[in-house]
């Protein structure tokens, strides 16, 4: 059998089918719809596969148009907008069944010298990833044990996530906490030296946890919701080149919750210190 790790890379394998069209596969799930981050890491993949492949990604803006459903295929038919000296554009739309369910725009740029660079530290000093428990580990401390059914999205998952600031079982534990959330992560194992692999992984893994800062301050993270949630749209910036499988650090804060959408902002670093990339996303948020 193989790992996650090793089935997050065949999933990101999409199969072509014409010269711009591409199949990729949608995992039988639990869920009631297929993970976001799937159908933006695939469709990453699928623009990608249409590039000479000597320009990395630099941002891409998208949206999620209709949920989709888990165990049937999604076609990734790919426009080439644009091919510059310095950038290349592709836009991508992603079909299930007949229907468009989600639209994302990527581009890419070739490499160059800046005439100068700066960055802002990070916003606080945080634990050695390595010192933190992972969420398992977190939640069989408090439960005794794993539900079936998280044990069996444990063993699936694909990245190693561990919280900054420990999880929030009950409605006393949230009081006054602030709209804001911190992981470690990094793949569970090896990724290969494929560039656009580690990206579009990390894509996947923009929108596992980002979300979650927007929960924080009305409900525990674990556990029954009150809220459904899906993701609107998701946007990222590409500064410095990385590797999924190499621990990064996930800040992220929503400045603003209101008329059921939360906004959330994320800033991804290495264990250096080095800001590698940035999201914004926005969600739905409903009563259930």
């Amino acid at each position: 059998m193989t790992n996650p790790a090793e089935r997050l890379v065949d999933l990101l394998d999409l199969e072509q089918i014409e010269v711009n069209i591409f199949r990729g596969r949608s995992p039988q799930e639990s869920l009631q719809r297929v993970f976001g981050g799937q159908v933006a890491g695939q469709a990453l993949v699928a623009a990608g596969r249409t590039t000479d492949g000597d320009r990395p990604v630099h941002s891409l803006h998208a949206y999620f148009l209709r949920p989709g459903r888990p165990g049937v295929p999604i076609v990734y038919q790919v426009e080439r907008v644009r091919d510059g000296r310095s950038f290349t554009t592709r836009r991508v739309t992603a079909v299930q069944q007949g229907r468009t369910i989600f639209n994302l725009t990527a581009s890419f740029h070739k490499d160059e010298e800046g005439p100068f660079e700066h960055q802002l530290p990070p916003a606080r000093e945080v634990p050695d990833p390595e010192s933190l428990p992972t969420v398992a580990e977190e939640i069989r401390k408090h439960l005794g044990a794993l539900p079936e059914q998280l044990e069996r999205m444990a063993r699936r998952q694909p990245f190693d996530i561990r919280y900054v600031d420990r999880l929030r079982w009950n409605a006393d534990e949230i009081q006054g906490a602030q709209p804001r959330s911190a992981v470690w992560m990094r793949a569970v194992g090896p990724l290969g030296d494929d560039p656009l692999v580690h990206t579009c992984a990390l894509t996947y893994a923009s929108d596992m946890t980002l979300l979650d800062a927007v929960r924080i301050p009305v409900e525990p993270l674990w556990g029954a919701r009150n809220f459904d949630m899906a993701s609107l749209d998701h946007a990222m910036w590409f500064h410095r080149p990385f590797r999924a499988d190499e621990w990064f650090l996930y800040d992220q804060e929503s400045p603003i919750a209101t008329g059921g959408r939360g906004l959330a902002r994320g800033r991804i670093y290495d264990l250096r210190g080095r800001l590698l990339v940035s999201v914004v996303q926005e969600g739905l948020f409903r009563a259930v």
